[in-house]
């Protein structure tokens, strides 16, 4: 029995991983993740100097464009002729009218005309000039010596660095930080499962339509036909999970170590020497300390090899959970066109999972975050969402066994389907007669 699930695992494993486009994603798939985390930063850069806006300011209160200023593209000029006349100027991009009471009322509303497209960027930068002026004119109307100095003294922004009492300062990573790595994982996780479960049924699917397995199964059990695929693409996966973990384990403990200290400024290298050495109070920006923290963190080999093993674990244990369920549903149809409506009852919870891994990655300790880390379905993604907080062992490990226990058990549901299943043809069978399959022998 063993060395038949070992030849179809074989199988299934080495025509996934022999074909271009596997290595092609696997190469690619980290340049584009990189790239899309850089895209806007680019845009911005290369396209910043395109968006140029002239704008004509119609100041009925005659008290604020003599204190506006440009910003970044925009230009203010002053006009002092009707609406409809300003639009027709060439040049222009839009105008914006302030009204009168802009000063002595509240309800006070801005107006701006464009002849196209406006950018909510641009508009909530202009209303941000023009509410601080107003602020500043209503203060000094009320005649107070050195004003300006006193709300300038008042002003306070005050920086927090959250200190875990039981974690070490070389385990404590940023909230930031944390929120931002979690949802990464789980999106990766949610990507996966999706993909190579969909695989896995497509594959059922295809061979079933070909009467293929209707010559496999003459010389090997339709349990361990449906074992020997799941596992093989599981193996699929797992081969590109771990390419992937050894750049990344390359790239932040290698490459970043050597590389910054050239890209990065003197007093943030000295910033980062000071933490380093523990030296908090020599950092010259007492805000960057938890990030440096972090980053730091983030580039310790251990730390990275333990988030990468723990979303291994629950990529494994969640991929096998789902993707006996795909696999049942490929074996139970004829074409993906009717499997469309099945796997909509898959996809649902998976779908939810991210939603409840967004969720728990901004409040990691409540309830709908611990019961969701528990509950099979979602699971895989919102534990992967709540690893990197640091939470307690148990509750990784109780999630863990919780979803081994349930992919066993669906494992069994699934192969009751997928053994009839597999010599079903021509018919789109019903859940009631899905549950009858169960009492076939």
């Amino acid at each position: 029995m063993k060395s038949k699930i070992d030849l179809i695992i074989r199988r299934e494993y080495l025509e996934r991983v022999s074909k271009k486009s596997f290595i092609i994603t696997t190469i690619l798939m980290p340049l584009l993740m990189v790239f899309l985390m850089v895209l806007p930063a680019l845009i911005m850069v290369m396209g910043g100097g395109s968006s140029e806006s002239k704008i004509l300011v119609i100041d009925n209160s005659g008290s604020i464009y003599s204190e506006m200023h440009g910003f970044d593209e925009v230009e203010f000029f002053p006009c002092t002729e009707s609406v409809d006349s300003a639009l027709t100027r060439p040049g222009f991009d839009a105008v914006l009218v302030i009204p009168a009471n802009v000063l002595t009322s509240d309800k006070a509303q801005l107006k701006l005309y464009s002849n196209g497209p406006s950018s909510m960027m641009r508009e909530s930068a202009i209303t941000g000039q023009i509410d601080n002026i107003v602020k500043d004119i209503r203060l000094r109307s009320y005649n107070i010596e050195n004003i300006d100095k006193i709300i300038a003294d008042a002003e306070v922004s005050l920086p927090m660095t959250t200190i875990r009492t039981d974690k070490t300062d070389d385990e404590n990573l940023g909230s930031g930080i944390s929120y931002a790595l979690g949802v990464a994982m789980s999106f990766i996780l949610y990507m996966f499962i999706l993909i190579y479960g969909q695989m896995i049924m497509t594959s059922i699917i295809e061979e079933k339509n070909n009467r293929v397995l209707e010559l496999v199964v003459s010389s090997v059990k339709p349990a361990q036909l449906m074992m020997g695929k799941i596992l093989g693409v599981s193996l699929v996966a797992l081969t590109q999970i771990l390419i992937w973990g050894v750049l990344i384990i390359g790239l932040v403990g290698f490459v970043m170590p050597a590389v910054l200290p050239s890209l990065l400024p003197a007093d943030a290298m000295s910033d980062i020497t000071a933490v380093q050495s523990g030296n908090i109070a020599a950092v010259s920006d007492q805000d960057a300390v938890e990030l440096i923290q972090s980053m730091l963190l983030l580039t310790n080999i251990g730390f990275i090899i333990k988030l990468i093993a723990t979303m291994t674990a629950f990529l494994i244990a969640g991929f096998l959970f789902y993707a006996s369920i795909f696999a049942a549903i490929g074996s139970s149809v004829d074409n993906v066109q009717d499997a469309g409506q099945l796997t909509t009852v898959v996809t649902f919870p998976i779908i939810f999972a991210i939603i409840f891994a967004m969720l728990a990655a901004g409040e990691p300790t409540s309830g709908l975050a611990f019961w969701t880390s528990i509950i099979p379905f979602t699971s895989p993604m919102v534990m992967v969402a709540r690893v990197p907080y640091g939470i307690p062992g148990w509750e990784v490990w109780l999630s863990l066994a919780l979803l081994v226990a349930s992919f066993i058990g669906m494992v069994w549901v699934a192969g009751k389907i997928y053994r009839v299943g597999i010599f079903m043809y021509g018919k789109k069978p019903t859940i009631r007669e899905i549950i009858r399959w169960f009492n076939y022998k």
